[in-house]
């Protein structure tokens, strides 16, 4: 028992990526956990359009701008602005703060604001739209004295309307089943493609390419062409399912996203090519594959809110490729995004497909010399 016990311990010390492995797993899960996942955000981007210059309005401006979750970004100067911040991404709530707004406060006749949210994600505006409540009662509460005070008057000086944007109802299988393709994409894809490679390499097939005139991109683009087809039947399929089981919108953006889940495929397959050459084993590959699938689930904003992150995770998720391609599906699916809005998420993916296949032929080369 002592000889086998300390032959495991011989063999787990030269298996260097399951060691690497047993050791990173656990203290990445308890670093994402503990300090990157937040189900309340706060700080959230925030537009302003205010359309008077009056002492009413900047005293609201300064209670939504002193509540911790609401951070003015961009000062819109026409609600066509407004719209586009909103429909691209770029803030999570839009405020609007009319012309006749202290006419109306100072005569009791029914003023408002109105603030829309993008409500892709129901998690991270609904803390946000609850503590608007206490808005209309504190941010005036110094203003309304004297000849304007209203002592008398027990309503609300003026009123928050809230449109929650792309998703009314705060229905959460809008967000989370587009978020779902580019898991299952990436699960898939990565994983077949890593240790159908790995699986070949360990039973000698590889090895008699080298005595053909193929070419190392010829190689590649052999080995993953099934697969494309592979990913894009899951495509179809999860978008079919996900109109008929839950009726997720289907708001239009269909060339952007044609465009988008090309290259994610294309991406996440040359990401598994690239794993099988720097593996030995079909378990090896299997566990680098699962290592860059954590993250990709935790950070990308699939599960949790991404703005709810630090900073320094969401940096991390940006580089992310899962990242942009959810951006690209809710997009699309939810807002009818076209290629302009799409413009920076596309760009990261055909950056990722670029890097990631020289590095895979590069590799290639160097392993099988």
């Amino acid at each position: 028992m002592l000889a086998v016990l300390i032959k495991e311990f011989i063999q787990l010390t030269r298996d260097r990526i399951t060691y690497a492995l047993i050791l990173a797993v656990p203290v990445i899960q308890m670093l994402l956990f503990g300090y990157a996942i937040n189900t309340d955000p706060r700080h959230l981007p925030t537009a302003l359009l205010v359309q008077e210059n009056s002492v009413f309005a900047r005293s609201v401006v300064s209670g939504i701008a002193n509540s911790s979750y609401f951070e003015i970004t961009h000062q819109a100067r026409t609600p066509a602005e407004l719209e586009t911040l909103v429909r691209t991404g770029e803030v999570q709530f839009a405020i609007t703060i009319p012309g006749d707004f202290t006419r109306r406060v100072v005569r009791g006749d029914r003023a408002q604001i109105l603030v829309e949210a993008d409500a892709t994600d129901p998690t991270a505006t609904g803390s946000a739209l609850a503590a608007l409540a206490r808005l209309p009662a504190e941010s005036l509460r110094h203003d309304l004295r004297g000849a304007v005070a209203r002592p008398a008057d027990p309503a609300q000086p003026f009123e928050v309307v809230v449109h929650r944007r792309y998703n009314p109802e705060n229905i959460t299988a809008y967000n989370i089943v587009p978020g779902l393709l580019g898991i299952v994409l990436t699960l898939t894809l990565v994983m077949m493609t890593a240790i159908g490679v790995t699986r070949e390499q360990e039973r000698g097939t590889m090895e008699s390419l080298l005595a053909t005139p193929v070419q190392p991109l010829e190689v590649m683009i052999g080995k993953l062409a099934p697969f494309v087809i592979v990913g894009i039947i899951q495509t179809v399929l999860i978008l079919l399912l996900a109109r008929v089981l839950f009726g997720v919108p289907m708001a239009g953006g269909w060339p952007g996203l044609i465009l988008g889940t090309t290259l994610f495929i294309i991406g996440s397959l040359g990401l598994g090519f690239l794993i099988s050459t720097l593996t030995r084993t079909q378990l090896q590959a299997m566990q680098l594959s699962v290592f860059y699938l954590l993250p990709s689930i935790l950070l990308s904003g699939f599960m949790f809110p991404f703005r709810g992150m630090p900073e320094w995770a969401q940096w991390l998720g940006t580089i992310i490729p899962v990242t942009h391609f959810i951006r690209i599906v809710r997009g699309a699916l939810l807002k009818g995004q076209d290629f302009a809005d799409m413009g920076p998420s596309l760009l990261a993916l055909a950056v990722f497909v670029c890097v990631v296949a020289a590095l895979a032929l590069a590799r290639y080369r160097t392993t099988l010399d």
